[in-house]
């Protein structure tokens, strides 16, 4: 099976070797971003909604520069160093993605990249919608 990797610039740049995100066949696995502005590749500046919403939008830029939307989302993986933000991040959740929602996992570790406070990975299947 052919592999693509998918490039660009509505999501920050990979700081390590990887991916932004790699296609094969009909799915997609979206690298994990964090709140990085992609034209500075700097966290955003705010509070955790700020964060949150930043991620979304870095997600949302790769699905699309991989021929979908967030729609196709199968999977989705938040990593949290503080849990207090989980409802904070359903909240959110609901102005990115409709039902049916995407299979979801939220895990509190101690830390992210770049001392941020929020990172999400996704798997996308795009033909099946």
């Amino acid at each position: 099976m052919q592999r693509t990797t998918i490039q660009t610039d509505r999501a920050p740049q990979a700081i390590g070797p990887y991916s932004q995100a790699v296609r094969a066949g009909d799915t997609v696995w979206l690298s994990g971003q964090i709140p990085l502005v992609p034209a500075t590749g700097e966290p955003v500046e705010g509070d955790a909604a700020a964060h949150v919403r930043q991620v979304f939008e870095n997600l949302k830029g790769l699905a699309e520069a991989s021929g979908g939307s967030l729609q196709h989302v199968v999977k989705l993986t938040i990593f949290l160093t503080d849990m207090d933000n989980f409802g904070l991040v359903n909240e959110l959740m609901q102005d990115y993605f409709h039902e049916p929602y995407p299979a979801r996992a939220a895990v509190g570790v101690a830390s992210l990249p770049k001392g941020v406070d929020v990172e999400m990975e996704a798997i996308m299947v795009l033909d099946g919608d």
